[in-house]
């Protein structure tokens, strides 16, 4: 039987939050920063996750006044408390709407000291998201002949500031970080874009899919940013993989789909490209439909098509200001590495995959 779940979170963006996420000017961006404590009973030692990013990591749910209280960033701090025996604050400094750019000036740059405190242990980012879906608006606006220029400049932006930001915090994190890691892009959208375009190729004369467009662009952001992990000493949290395939092997490759589609760290941008787009691409599934097997799925999607889904209730994050707070942690042993619910929900399973890179000891 097919098992679906929604987050609880609000379903329709109200028109303060439309316009509050319109555009890529920073006028048009919404800080939502949070900061919450996994209090474990028994210790009183606290050390911190930083948390730099957009909408993603600030638990965007369609308000302008709150966000996930369990965005990938605290879903991470709760497996770190488990395995540390320590209290974990997970600081979020986020930006919703924000595209690379902006993350890297205003969040990485302009709030290094939260980095630089001496309790600080993991920092990590995602960024470029809002680069890419403000291609794809642009994109799919075109009439006449096709500019694809739209979609190259996304990633070329990417590409700078991804490895601007990884410079960045190698340079200024406290000396005692033990992990730096990046969290790179799924598709959202993935069926809604399998449609033509309205404008048309300069070549063929032909309207294009959209999917097909867009899908190659995605693919060389993520790749740009697991390959520079890997040349910076960051580790990459593929949520391109664990979003958009399945976790069983459903085309009999001997190869579970998300487990098939993780970047491998050396190969080559071509071979990823032909990973992503061509070899795989039959494996590849919209994640509102997750498939934990072949008979059982759960929604990783919030309505809007864009935003993880989540449990565990909201906090206050947006236009009047944001939480610090402190809580016990859900879950405080995890049996395999895995809480309870690691696949059930987007966010829960960001922050999974980040958690696995966490070092043994702080």
């Amino acid at each position: 039987m097919k098992t679906r779940h929604r987050s609880n979170a609000g379903r329709w963006l109200p028109a303060v939050a439309l316009l509050a996420l319109a555009g890529p000017a920073v006028a048009n961006t919404l800080n939502q920063n949070v900061s919450w404590t996994i209090d474990r009973a028994g210790t009183s030692t606290k050390y911190r996750v930083v948390a730099y990013g957009d909408s993603i990591y600030a638990g965007y749910n369609g308000s302008v006044s709150n966000a996930a209280k369990y965005a990938a960033p605290t879903v991470d701090a709760e497996y770190l408390a488990a395995s540390w025996g320590a209290d974990i604050e997970s600081v979020r400094r986020t930006k919703s709407g924000a595209v690379a750019k902006d993350v890297y000036d205003n969040k990485i740059v302009a709030e290094r000291s939260y980095m630089q405190a001496a309790s600080t242990r993991v920092v990590t980012f995602e960024m470029c998201g809002n680069d890419g879906l403000q291609a794809r608006t642009s994109f799919k606006g075109q009439t006449g002949t096709c500019n694809y220029a739209v979609l190259d400049n996304a990633v070329n932006s990417c590409r700078t500031y991804v490895s601007a930001g990884m410079d960045f915090i190698n340079a200024n994190a406290h000396p005692n970080t033990r992990l730096k890691v990046i969290a790179n892009l799924y598709y959202p959208g993935y069926n809604a874009d399998n449609v033509q375009s309205s404008c048309r190729d300069a070549s063929t004369g032909q309207t294009v899919n959209l999917r097909d467009r867009f899908l190659p662009a995605i693919a060389k952001m993520n790749y740009a940013m697991c390959n520079s992990a890997r040349l910076k000493g960051f580790q990459c949290a593929d949520s391109f993989a664990q979003y958009m395939g399945a976790d069983y092997d459903s085309n009999g490759d001997g190869q579970v789909d998300s487990d098939a589609l993780r970047y491998v760290a050396g190969e080559s941008e071509a071979s990823y490209l032909t990973r992503i787009t061509s070899t795989l691409r039959s494996t590849l599934r919209d994640a509102n439909t997750h498939f934990a097997t072949s008979s059982s799925s759960f929604d990783y999607i919030q309505s809007d098509d864009v935003h993880p889904t989540f449990t565990g209730g909201t906090v206050r994050a947006g236009l009047w200001g944001g939480t610090t707070g402190t809580g016990a942690a859900r879950y405080t042993s995890f049996a395999g590495g895995k809480s309870p619910i690691w696949n059930s929900f987007g966010h829960e399973r960001m922050g999974w995959a980040i958690s696995v890179y966490n070092p043994a000891t702080p």
